[in-house]
């Protein structure tokens, strides 16, 4: 299945399970079934709750933070992530404030889907990695899709929480198989941080024991792996991936207790969840297919251990330095465990420039294959 039919069904699955739940957005309607075909079949199937609109995406996100107030859950595509930029207030200013300043916790289950990134040579307003303009904002959770998370799952986890929720999609992975990791390597899944969503693993044997521990975003996965397997094979240096779905509340490497947190997040104001959500993290199930190990196993202790024992930890991103979720994973590797490092953590991102159409031109701002090989060998020799 493809990442982008995964998602799918995922949309499938929440306007099945839950009557009061509606996906808003430009061009999603059936037979076009949105830019990217996400939507495809929902409206045919759920008429009145597969909602098309006018471009405007102040107003798409204005009514989805409206609804979900009333109690109902709301789902928004915006076409491309860029233009997000035009719903900063209503999603800033409204949805996030509006679950705590009424007196009690009020659920606001509501969910903004971004695709975003480049790589397809859309240009510099139909390219951006807009996920550093959202990271830190009170009440606003941020996830990134990875085609080793099942889309259905993590979005139970975002509706679970009763907060809004940024979903950032990648949109070259659209097409990439789900559970799928390239030769010779494995991954498994590990309850870490209070997300009830499972972070990911990447790795050869050992994962707790690599030359390199890499930290990145779903969106990257593809880019970094096939990094992972250059080095193995050219320069005999073995690497472990880990892959968070959510990445802010930022608790990557906190204890978990998945149900424990989703309770204090409800508060007074009840579950979060509504009609025909499951507990996301009540019950510990098996990977998915292809994955290698039992979830929960280790937990976030087994992922200190790898930073441990590595001799370089990298950050990567496809977004531009500064004030990015990179930075404060970072900061926060840092501050729990300097003296065990061999090193500082370092970042690799995009460089700091428009996002050009041209092929060439685009290979040359964007984080590639080569950057990370690069960046990797350049830690270690330090």
């Amino acid at each position: 299945m493809r990442v982008a039919e995964n998602l799918n069904a995922a949309l499938h699955g929440v306007l099945e399970a839950d009557p009061t739940a509606y996906v808003i957005g430009e061009d999603i309607l059936d037979p076009y079934g949105g830019a990217f075909k996400v939507t495809k079949g929902l409206s045919n199937r759920f008429p009145g709750r597969v909602l098309g609109t006018p471009i405007s995406e102040a107003g798409i996100t204005g009514l989805a933070a409206g609804l979900a107030l009333c109690g109902d859950t709301a789902i928004v595509e915006i076409m491309f992530g860029d233009f997000v930029a035009l719903a900063f207030d209503p999603i800033v200013n409204f949805a996030a404030k509006s679950g705590s300043m009424y007196g009690s916790r009020v659920p606001m289950r509501m969910i903004v889907r971004c695709p975003t990134g480049g790589g397809r040579g859309y240009g510099p307003t139909h390219s951006q990695s807009m996920q550093k303009h959202f990271i830190g904002v009170p009440g606003l959770s941020v996830y990134e899709m990875s085609p080793l998370h099942d889309n259905r799952a993590v979005m139970n986890a975002m509706l679970a929480s009763g907060e809004p929720s940024m979903f950032f999609e990648d949109k070259v992975l659209y097409t990439r198989t789900m559970y799928d990791v390239c030769e010779p390597f494995r991954y498994d899944m590990v309850t870490a941080g209070t997300a009830g969503v499972d972070v990911a693993r990447v790795f050869l044997d050992d994962p707790e024991a690599t030359d390199c521990v890499i930290i990145a975003p779903g969106g990257m996965v593809d880019r970094v792996t096939r990094a992972m397997r250059a080095l193995l094979l050219e320069r005999e240096v073995t690497c472990c991936l880990y892959v968070p779905s959510r990445l802010y509340p930022l608790d990557l490497f906190d204890s978990s207790d998945p149900a424990g947190s989703l309770d204090a997040l409800r508060g007074s104001g009840g579950s979060g969840g509504g009609p025909g959500f499951a507990e996301a993290g009540g019950s510990h199930r098996p990977g998915p297919p292809g994955s290698a190990g039992s979830p929960g196993a280790s937990g976030t202790e087994s992922l200190l251990s790898g930073l441990r024992r590595a001799r370089a930890v990298l950050v990567v991103e496809e977004g531009t330095a500064g004030g990015t979720w990179g930075s404060e994973v970072a900061h926060r590797i840092h501050r729990l465990m300097w003296r065990d490092l061999r090193g500082p953590v370092r970042q690799v991102s995009s460089a700091d420039s428009v996002i050009p159409a041209a092929a060439h031109l685009e290979s040359r701002v964007l984080v590639r294959e080569s950057t990370i090989y690069d960046a990797v060998l350049e830690a270690l020799r330090d």
